[in-house]
C-alpha cells in the first residue's frame, strides 16, 4: 500500500470510494461523498490523502479541513471523512491514513485536530473526549480532540461550511 496526496485524476475514484465506504454505516447520513467535493470546491480541503493498493487502485481516503473554535484558538482542523473500501477494512489502511494525516498536519503547523468518531478506535491515536470542547448534536463522547501543540482550547467547535 502507498499513501499519497490526491491528484485531479483521483476525484471520481474518491467520490465512489467514499459513497461505497459509508453506504452501510449506521451513523451515515448518505452525503459523505458529496461532502468531500464541497470541501474541495469551497477551498476548505486542507489535506486530502489517498491509499493505493499494489494495483494502484484507490482503496482509502482521508480529508482534513479547518475548524473554528469559539475561544479564538487558531490552526485547528477537523479530520474526516475517512473512507476505506469495505473489502479492505481491518487491514490497517485507515490507521495508516490517520497516522500519515496527523504527521502531515503537524508539519503544516496544525495545533490540534478534532473529529467525530468511535472513541474505542480513535483512542489508539491519542484522541480523547474533552468536555471543555463541545460540538452540539451528536453524543458528546464521540466528539474528540488531539492537541498537537499549544494550549488546550475550550468552547464550541464549528466545522467548515460544507458540513452545515
Amino acid at each position: 500500500m502507498a499513501i499519497r496526496h490526491e491528484q485531479p485524476a483521483d476525484l471520481a475514484a474518491i467520490f465512489a470510494l467514499t459513497e461505497t465506504a459509508f453506504r452501510t454505516m449506521p451513523f451515515s447520513d448518505g452525503t459523505e461523498h458529496h461532502l468531500v467535493n464541497r470541501l474541495r470546491s469551497d477551498g476548505d480541503l486542507t489535506l486530502s490523502l489517498v491509499a493505493e493498493n499494489t494495483d494502484r487502485a484507490i482503496i482509502g481516503h482521508i480529508a482534513f479541513s479547518p475548524v473554528t473554535i469559539s475561544d479564538g484558538t487558531q490552526h485547528w482542523y477537523g479530520l474526516g471523512p475517512v473512507s476505506v473500501m469495505p473489502s479492505q477494512q481491518n487491514r490497517g489502511t485507515g490507521s495508516a491514513l490517520v497516522h500519515r494525516g496527523i504527521t502531515e498536519m503537524t508539519r503544516r503547523g496544525a495545533r490540534g485536530i478534532i473529529l467525530l468518531g468511535n472513541p474505542e478506535y480513535y483512542s489508539r491515536f491519542d484522541f480523547i473526549h474533552d468536555p471543555e470542547l463541545q460540538y452540539p448534536g451528536p453524543p458528546a463522547e464521540y466528539f474528540q480532540r488531539l492537541v498537537i501543540g499549544g494550549a488546550r482550547p475550550t468552547g464550541t467547535v464549528r466545522y467548515a461550511k460544507a458540513f452545515r
